[in-house]
């Protein structure tokens, strides 16, 4: 059995209609399933680092970490820190391939993106998802960051580019390691493909979550060696500093 949807439009098609919340179960009064109310009571980052979305105590500023080493990604765009009730409905999206629960959040993201796109954020020309390890692919049965980009791509109308990054070796999950260990781990982690055309081009990384920026700055970081002009990074939830609320 196929984890991933045959058909994208069984996806898009509850988009058009009205249901009701996904969070409270009240008649949803727009077009996608969360009730303004709820919408409101997201934990929207407000203050962060303009580099890196590090949650900050006011905006416009840049990190401790961005300004001893700055990262190889121009500037992280994110909607929400990681936090309740994102963090379980990412969850739930990406560990029990709850496909409403993933469409919400990219359509979210999307007009999120929309609006910094109004505002003069630059609007690159390809979308790259983060790529799993061939064997986590097939344990997970889909690549969360690709659906996503899939998302993105459909309703900004940007193309996306599912191939150009590759994960070469299946390192241990993130998650359960600090920042230098986080680093180390991924120093062969990935490789890109010979025939992408990046020179010149402006380029956006789609995951769902971003916690210490490794994994982002290491894609990065191969993209601007091999000619890209900019790299910036497209994702979820943005995870607060150890200790942080």
């Amino acid at each position: 059995m196929r984890c991933q949807p045959d058909n994208e439009y069984k996806v898009y098609n509850w988009l058009k209609n009205k249901q009701n919340c996904l969070l409270c179960d009240e008649q949803t009064d727009t077009p996608i399933r969360l009730c303004t109310h709820c919408e409101a009571d997201l934990p929207w980052l407000q203050g962060h680092c303009r580099v890196c979305a590090l949650p900050l105590p006011a905006s416009g500023l840049v990190c401790g970490a961005c300004q001893k080493k700055p990262p190889a990604f121009e500037r992280v765009e994110v909607p929400w820190r990681y936090a309740f009730p994102v963090d379980t409905l990412i969850t739930r999206f990406k560990h029990q391939a709850k496909w409403p629960l993933g469409r919400l959040l990219g359509a979210l993201l999307s007009r999120h993106l929309q609006h910094a796109f109004d505002e003069g954020l630059p609007r690159p020309d390809h979308l790259l998802p983060v790529p799993l390890a061939d064997a986590r692919h097939r344990r997970r049965g889909f690549n969360q960051a690709e659906l996503l980009g899939q998302w993105l791509s459909h309703d900004l109308s940007l193309p996306l580019q599912t191939h150009w990054v590759r994960r070469i070796s299946d390192t241990p999950a993130q998650q359960r390691l600090d920042a230098a260990a986080r680093q180390k781990n991924l120093r062969h982690a990935f490789a890109l493909l010979d025939s992408a055309e990046l020179r010149g081009t402006h380029l956006a990384l789609v995951d769902d979550v971003l916690t210490t920026g490794a994994t982002a700055d290491r894609i990065a970081r191969l993209l601007k060696k091999a000619g890209a002009r900019r790299v910036d990074v497209y994702c979820l939830a943005r995870t607060p500093k150890p200790g942080d609320g």
